[in-house]
C-alpha cells in the first residue's frame, strides 16, 4: 500500500503552536552533496563519505539536473512512488556507468540533498520530486528550482531551503518552519504546513481553513495576470491580480496521457476512494502517445509489461471518469497530445493545465497554458478548482523578419542561451509580441511557447492577432471569429515585467544548435548550450530526426519537404551511413503531407516515416541512438544525456535537421546548398 500523503520531517519539534514548529537534522541520518565531480557523489554513497556545507564551492554542485536524470523514462514506468525510489537518479552516468546504483539513494540514509542552479529543468514528471520524497529525503537544499519541479515538491509537503540554512542546521542548530516557508505566499505555506496538496484541499473543502482575500488595487496586467484574473473563484468581477499573488481559479481544459494517467487514477482513489467522481469530466482528456513505439527500444523491451500497465491504468481511468478519450485505434495514435490539443480544444483566451511540461505549446494560440504534476492534476480534475500563485512575466518584443535558413527553433535557442541562462526566463511566463510576430507563422509561435519550459519558465504566451484567428476557424470550424476576439488578451499599456523587456530583431538570428556538453565533466546536456553553426565545425552525424510537439507541426513538415524536393530536383541522396527519420505531429498533420505530395516524396528520397505520436524524443521510438559513439541531430526540445539514446544529441531547426542529413554533417539550410 502507498502512502501518498507526504509528512514533514521527524525532526519537527512539535511545540504549542505553529510558529514554535523546529526543523532540525534526525540524529544518524546524512547529507548527500550533488557534485560536478561524480566520483565525489560515489564517496558519499558507497564509502560513507560525510561533507558539510563549508566543505564545498557552491560552484562546484551540479547545475541543471534535470528530470530525466532524476527519473529517466524507463523509472516512470513504475507509477507507486515507492517502487520509483529505488531506481532515484538512475539517468546519471559516468564513464556509461549508473553513479547511484539500484536503491542508493534508500541506503544511503540520507535526508538532506544538495545540488546547484535551476534544480528540476526539463519534464513536469512529478515522478522526480517523488523519487526524493520515497527515498528518504526530507530537506531540498539548491540555488534554485525550476519552477514545476519547486511546485511538485510543495505539493508533496517537501521542503526547500539553501545553503546557509543548510549551514546551520549541520551545526545542530533547529529552524523554525517559517524560514523553509517564509519566502512563500500564505496559501503556500499552508500547504506545505498541512503535508502537501491533498490534505491541503481537504481541510480548504471542509472549511478548516480560509484563504486570504485578494485585495490587489487595479492595475496593468500582463497577458498571463489578465487570463488568470478572469478565472478567479470567489473573488469580484474585475479583480486584478500581480505577482505572487496565491488565488483560486479555474481551468478551461486539461489532459493527460499514458505515462501520468496512472498516478492520477491510483492517487484519486487512495484520496477519495475507488467510487470517486470528476465534476466536469467533459473538460479533460486522456491521449494514448508517449509509449506507443517503446518497444522499439531495446532498452525498454523488458518493461513492456509495466508499459501495458500504463495503458491498462489509463483506460480504466477513461472509462470511470468519462473523460474524452483520445486512444491509439490499431496501434495508430490521433498524435501528440499538445499538437491535438491546440487543434482541437485549446480556444483563444483559455486557461490550460497538463501533465507534461510541454503543455505550453498552447500559448501559441494565446492562450495561458502550463504542465503540472499528476498530484496537482489530480486535485485540480476532483476539486473543481486548482492553486494558482500568478507568476512574474518577462517580454520579447520581437522586430524584423528572419532570413531565410532561419526558423523559430533558432530563435528559441537564441534565448535559451542568451537569457535562460542568465535565469531572467525563470519561474517567469515569456511573453512574445511586437511587429515580428506578425512575420511567423501560428506553427512557429507554437515552437516559441513549447520550449518555454525548456527555459525553465512557467509558460509562454502570444498576442493574438487576425492570423490566429484564421488559422483558429479552420482548425475548429464551430468557433466565431467575434466571441474569439472578446477573449483574446493582450498586454495592457503600463503592464509590469519583472523579467524586463527585451528586443530581438529576427533579422540578426543566424541558424543555431544546442550541443550535448559534456556530463562527464560536469557540464550537463542541456537546451541552453547554444552554439552558432557556423563556429562549431565539421560534425559528422549518423541520424537525423524530424518530429515531437515541437516540430512534427504542419509547417515543419514543410519545412523538411522543402529540402526534400530541392535535394531530390539536384539528385541527391540521403548521406551514406545517415538515418533519416520525419514523424508527424498528429493524424492531421500526416493527411495534409499526404494531400501535397509530400508524403511520397519522403518516402522517395529514403525517409524513414513515422506514423503520428512521441518517439525518439523521450527515447521511445525508432530515431534514438543506439551507441555512445553515434551523433544525432534532432528537432526535438531536450537534449538531456541519454533522452534520445546513449549518443551525443545536437537540438537544431528542422531546416538545419534536413540538411544536415544529406550532407552528412551538421549544416545550415541555403537554397544553393546542393549546387
Amino acid at each position: 500500500m502507498v502512502i501518498h500523503n507526504a509528512t514533514l520531517p521527524v525532526a519537527i519539534a512539535m511545540g504549542d503552536s505553529q510558529a514554535e514548529r523546529k526543523i532540525g537534522l534526525s540524529p544518524g541520518k546524512r547529507v548527500l552533496f550533488l557534485t560536478k565531480n561524480l566520483e565525489l557523489i560515489k564517496q558519499q554513497l558507497y564509502n560513507g563519505l560525510d561533507l558539510r556545507m563549508e566543505d564545498i564551492n557552491p560552484e562546484d554542485l551540479l547545475d541543471d539536473i534535470n528530470t530525466d536524470v532524476m527519473t529517466p523514462a524507463w523509472v516512470c514506468f513504475d507509477h507507486e512512488p515507492a517502487e520509483i525510489a529505488k531506481n532515484a537518479y538512475a539517468g546519471l552516468k559516468h564513464n556509461g556507468l549508473r553513479v547511484f546504483n539500484e536503491n542508493a539513494l534508500i541506503n544511503g540514509n540520507f535526508e538532506v540533498i544538495v545540488s546547484g542552479q535551476r534544480k528540476g529543468t526539463g519534464s513536469s514528471r512529478e515522478t522526480a520530486a517523488q523519487c526524493e520524497r520515497w527515498a528518504g529525503i526530507r530537506i531540498v537544499i539548491a540555488a534554485s528550482f525550476a519552477p514545476i519541479h519547486e511546485r511538485n515538491n510543495i505539493n508533496l509537503g517537501q521542503l526547500m531551503g539553501d545553503y546557509s540554512m543548510l549551514k546551520r542546521l549541520q551545526d545542530g542548530e533547529k529552524l523554525a518552519l517559517s524560514e523553509f516557508t517564509g519566502k512563500y505566499d500564505d496559501v503556500t505555506k499552508i500547504i506545505i504546513e498541512k503535508g502537501g496538496l491533498f490534505p491541503f484541499a481537504k481541510a480548504l473543502k471542509s472549511g478548516n481553513i480560509s484563504l486570504p482575500p485578494i485585495d490587489t488595487p487595479n492595475r496593468p496586467m500582463t497577458m498571463a495576470e489578465k487570463i488568470i484574473a478572469r478565472n478567479l473563484v470567489g473573488q469580484l468581477d474585475g479583480q486584478c491580480v500581480k505577482p505572487d499573488d496565491p488565488v483560486i481559479t479555474q481551468v478551461q481544459s486539461g489532459y493527460s496521457h499514458e505515462f501520468t494517467t496512472a498516478q492520477v487514477h491510483t492517487f484519486l482513489a487512495q484520496e477519495y476512494g475507488t467510487n470517486y467522481q470528476l465534476p466536469n469530466p467533459n473538460k479533460f482528456a486522456v491521449f494514448e502517445d508517449h509509449l506507443l513505439y517503446a518497444h522499439h527500444n531495446p532498452k525498454f523491451v523488458p518493461f513492456m509489461d509495466k508499459v501495458q500497465t500504463l495503458r491498462d491504468l489509463q483506460k480504466a481511468f477513461q472509462e470511470h471518469s468519462g473523460v474524452r478519450d483520445y486512444s491509439a485505434i490499431d496501434g495508430v495514435s490521433p498524435g501528440i497530445c499538445h499538437q491535438v490539443a491546440r487543434e482541437e480544444f485549446i480556444e483563444v483566451g483559455d486557461f490550460v493545465q497538463a501533465t507534461d511540461s510541454h503543455t505550453c505549446m498552447g500559448g501559441a494560440s494565446n492562450a495561458l497554458t502550463w504542465g503540472v504534476g499528476a498530484t496537482e492534476y489530480s486535485n485540480l480534475i476532483s476539486a473543481g478548482f486548482t492553486f494558482v500563485k500568478v507568476p512574474e512575466s518577462i517580454r520579447f518584443e520581437l522586430t524584423g523578419k528572419l532570413n531565410h535558413g532561419c526558423t523559430a527553433k533558432d530563435v528559441i535557442l537564441y534565448i535559451l542561451a542568451d537569457h535562460a541562462r542568465k535565469e531572467l526566463t525563470l519561474n517567469r511566463s515569456m511573453e512574445f509580441g511586437g511587429p515580428g510576430l506578425a512575420s511567423l507563422s501560428i506553427d512557429e509561435r507554437a515552437t516559441l511557447c513549447n520550449m518555454a519550459t525548456e527555459c525553465s519558465a512557467r509558460t509562454g504566451i502570444c498576442e493574438p492577432d487576425d492570423a490566429l484567428y484564421l488559422w483558429m476557424k479552420n482548425s475548429m470550424p464551430n468557433l466565431s471569429i467575434d466571441n474569439m476576439q472578446k477573449l483574446a488578451v493582450i498586454p495592457d499599456k503600463g503592464a509590469h515585467y519583472d523579467g524586463g523587456i527585451h528586443y530581438i530583431d529576427l533579422s540578426d538570428i543566424a541558424p543555431m544548435v544546442a550541443h550535448p556538453g559534456n556530463p562527464d565533466k560536469g557540464i550537463p546536456s542541456d537546451p541552453t548550450n547554444g552554439a552558432l553553426i557556423v563556429e562549431i565545425g565539421d560534425v559528422a552525424i549518423d541520424i537525423a530526426y524530424g518530429g515531437s510537439c515541437t516540430a512534427g507541426k504542419e509547417d515543419d513538415i514543410a519545412y523538411y519537404a522543402l529540402v526534400c524536393q530541392a535535394a531530390e530536383d539536384a539528385g541527391i541522396s540521403i548521406a551514406e551511413g545517415v538515418e533519416f527519420y520525419i514523424q508527424y505531429g498528429s493524424g492531421i498533420v500526416k493527411d495534409l503531407a499526404i494531400k501535397n505530395g509530400w508524403h511520397d516524396l519522403f518516402a522517395k528520397v529514403g525517409v524513414k516515416l513515422i506514423d503520428p505520436g512521441c518517439g525518439a524524443c523521450i527515447g521511445a521510438g525508432p530515431g534514438v541512438s543506439i551507441d555512445e559513439g553515434q551523433v544525432t541531430v534532432s528537432a526535438i526540445n531536450r537534449n538531456f544525456q541519454g533522452r534520445s539514446g546513449p549518443g551525443k544529441l545536437y537540438l537544431a531547426s528542422p531546416l538545419t535537421v534536413a540538411a544536415s542529413a544529406f550532407t552528412g554533417k551538421i549544416s545550415s539550410w541555403t537554397s544553393d546548398l546542393f549546387d
